[in-house]
């Protein structure tokens, strides 16, 4: 059931997007955040030769959790529900309070483009701010509970 079929509090606003929508995006963003730079730039041509250095790096275009992810964003997603996620994210960075929903909003819907996925990507700690952000709505997201 989605946040905006549940009554989650008498001056809580409405979610614009189901939360289990936006928690399949947690875990696989934190997926994604895990990923780090070039941690072996000598490396041969057999993983387990190279202790297997390689398989956390970093290579968006051979990542298959970010190839998933801007499709579910970019294409999943219609776009009142791209505005609310990034009003959601914005949300739990900070940068507006629960008070502040609608603006957030509109600030969304102002600056939605084509590349929602991309700048969502762009926030180091997107799975934990969307994390922080269903809070806010009372939601709650339990990384055991929670796994693809």
């Amino acid at each position: 059931m989605s946040v905006t079929e549940t009554e989650t509090g008498d001056d809580t606003p409405e979610l614009g997007i189901a939360a289990e929508k936006v928690r399949f995006i947690i875990v696989k963003a934190r997926q994604f955040d895990a990923k780090e730079s070039d941690s072996d730039p000598d490396e041969g041509s057999n993983a387990s030769d190279d202790g297997m250095a390689d398989v956390l790096e970093d290579k968006p275009d051979d990542d298959a959790v970010r190839q998933e992810l801007v499709a579910f964003i970019n294409k999943g997603l219609d776009e009142e529900e791209q505005v609310n996620l990034v009003a959601l994210a914005w949300l739990g960075r900070g940068t507006y309070d629960i008070d502040e929903w609608k603006d957030a909003l509109d600030t969304a819907r102002t600056e939605h483009n084509k590349r929602t996925a991309q700048y969502l990507l762009g926030l180091p700690m997107l799975g934990d701010y969307l994390a922080e952000g269903l809070e806010a709505f009372g939601e709650s997201f339990d990384d055991e509970d929670d796994t693809d």
